[in-house]
């Protein structure tokens, strides 16, 4: 490919950066569905990317597209020296994005990571939860290895003022912070891959979320003891949870908490292969995340508003544990911005859920590069979940003589130590 040639100077200074990887791929031969596989996105994301013209990019994807067929990042806006690590870990990693809009796309990452000390909060229940929200911005930049000793320190403490606290009120209101607290050390626990203290940690915080009084923060909490059972595969006892957590809410629960428990449920009715059960969670969801906009601001513990992103990202979740990838290719697009801009470890086990999809319909190169770059972020964290997920997609490819990119795959696993 001749980079210096008129037309792409040209298409470079005018901003047409599609062009660019449009020419680049036809004379490397690539198809767009080949450059698709290798970015993680669709066939169709590749033709927009294509024709977008001197329309604004994501830089994310742009990088991975030049990437992948050798384009110098000077003539698709990047320079040299960030390309390569825009192209593996996002665009907002490059200027270290903050945490609050890391977590914001994700679906099941804990939803108290922001919340402010509310106006009623005063003295140690407000300082405490000061301290859970600092150590919650630190998990998408830290390992959870290192950040479960603090806060279990901290958990304890939690627990040690509200045992000692003057007063009902005093104690409801600190054992809503040490429900928060438990919460996120059950949320690393599970991170490492430590299931027996993930289950430990999330029952602490709903028995804290019960002496707190919270009706809404109970449901929460109950919500995400579901999700953790429905991920690790026990369906029935977060459905189970699912149920309670809706009672616990009522006939007039928010939107943005139907809106949630919805795609928590469809996460279990997949984990026990119950397609049309699914279906309907999933649809409740949409119906519930159309009314979501009219809440503002969204009630406590939500922090975050819930999108229509995060809905097609959990049907892209529920595609690949019942083995459809059509609802995957079918959910792609619409929950792009949870694969491309979300918090890193949510983004690889999304990126784990694509690569299974992939494998199922026979396309090895892109499921191996996809669960590659998973396995990547999984080992910089330390992170037993992604891991044992890579290890998963792994698993369900079966061959006596398996090609050169699984082979290369398997010596970067083999190597992988945790």
């Amino acid at each position: 490919m001749n980079w210096s040639s008129q037309a792409i100077r040209d298409a470079a200074r005018q901003g047409d950066f599609g062009l660019i990887v449009s020419r680049a791929r036809r004379d490397a031969g690539v198809s767009q569905s080949q450059l698709g596989d290798a970015c993680g996105i669709s066939q169709s994301a590749v033709s927009r990317l294509e024709g977008r013209g001197t329309a604004s990019y994501d830089m994310t994807i742009l990088a991975r597209a030049a990437t992948h067929l050798h384009v110098p990042p000077r003539l698709v806006g990047l320079a040299d020296h960030t390309a390569a690590h825009v192209a593996e870990n996002g665009q907002h990693d490059v200027h270290r994005r903050n945490f609050l809009a890391g977590t914001a796309a994700a679906i099941t990452t804990p939803a108290l990571s922001a919340r402010h000390a509310e106006p009623t909060d005063t003295g140690q229940a407000a300082t405490l939860r000061v301290a859970t929200t600092a150590f919650r911005r630190l998990d998408g930049s830290t390992p959870s290895r290192q950040l479960s000793e603090p806060v279990l320190a901290h958990l304890r403490l939690t627990q040690t003022i509200t045992s000692d606290a003057e007063t009902p009120e005093q104690r409801a209101r600190l054992a809503a912070v040490g429900s928060e607290a438990a919460s996120l050390a059950g949320w690393l626990a599970w991170d490492m891959n430590d299931i027996g203290s993930a289950r430990t940690w999330y029952g602490a915080a709903i028995k804290a979320a019960r002496t707190s009084g919270d009706r809404l923060l109970l449901a929460y909490q109950l919500g995400s003891l579901a999700g953790f059972e429905a991920d690790t595969g026990n369906a029935a006892q977060g459905l189970a949870l699912v149920r309670s957590a809706h009672r616990q809410l009522g006939d007039a629960a928010p939107a943005i908490a139907t809106a949630w428990l919805g795609t928590i449920e469809a996460l279990a009715h997949a984990a026990a292969g119950n397609r049309p059960a699914a279906e309907t969670a999933l649809a409740q969801a949409v119906r519930s995340t159309d009314a979501v906009q009219d809440e503002q601001p969204p009630p406590w513990p939500w922090v975050f508003t819930f999108t229509h992103t995060k809905v097609a990202a959990t049907r892209l979740t529920c595609g690949a544990r019942l083995g459809l990838p059509g609802w995957v290719a079918a959910s792609q697009d619409a929950a792009a911005v949870a694969l491309t801009t979300s918090h890193e470890k949510q983004r690889a086990l999304l990126t784990l859920d694509l690569a299974a999809a992939k494998l199922a319909t026979g396309r090895l190169d892109g499921a191996f590069a996809l669960a590659g770059r998973a396995l990547e972020t999984g080992a910089r964290y330390r992170s037993g979940r992604i891991i044992e997920r890579v290890r998963a997609v792994r698993r369900s490819y079966t061959s006596t003589t398996p090609p050169r990119v699984v082979r290369e795959f398997d010596d970067r696993l083999h190597g992988v130590y945790l």
